[in-house]
C-alpha cells in the first residue's frame, strides 16, 4: 500500500467520530445534586426531583427532533458546556443549540431541569 494512503487511513482512525445521536447524559445524579443546592440555598419554592427529571426528558424529546440540523461544530461545543463541571443537563444543551442561532423558543425557556442557568420563577 502507498505510504500516503497508509498515513491518511492512520490519521482518519485518530479523529474522533462525532455523534448522530444526542449524547446519553446522566441527569438523574444532576437533578439530586440541584434539588440539594436549592434547599441548602433556602429557596421558597425548590425544584423538586420529579419536575427536574421531567423537565430533563422533555428537552431530550426536543433535542431528538432537532439535533441533526445543527453543525457538528455547534454540537460538539454545547455538549461541552452542557456538560461542564460534571454536572450534565439536555436543558443547557438545548439552551445552547437554539442561542447558536439567535433563538430561543418560548417552550425551552420555560424549562428549568438541573440547568445552571435557572431563571427565577414568575
Amino acid at each position: 500500500m502507498h505510504p500516503a494512503i497508509m498515513a491518511v487511513m492512520a490519521a482518519t482512525q485518530l479523529v474522533t467520530p462525532i455523534s448522530e445521536a444526542v449524547p446519553k447524559l446522566n441527569v438523574e445524579a444532576t437533578c439530586r445534586g440541584s434539588v440539594e443546592a436549592d434547599k441548602a440555598m433556602g429557596l421558597a419554592l425548590p425544584q423538586n426531583f420529579d419536575k427536574c427529571m421531567s423537565d430533563e426528558n422533555s428537552a431530550r424529546q426536543q433535542l431528538d427532533t432537532i439535533w441533526l440540523s445543527y453543525s457538528p461544530t455547534i454540537r460538539v461545543q454545547c455538549e461541552g458546556e452542557a456538560t461542564a463541571a460534571g454536572d450534565p443537563s439536555y436543558v443547557d444543551l438545548l439552551t445552547c443549540l437554539q442561542m447558536s442561532n439567535g433563538s430561543i423558543t418560548t417552550s425551552t425557556t420555560a424549562l428549568r431541569g438541573a440547568s445552571r442557568k435557572k431563571k427565577a420563577p414568575n
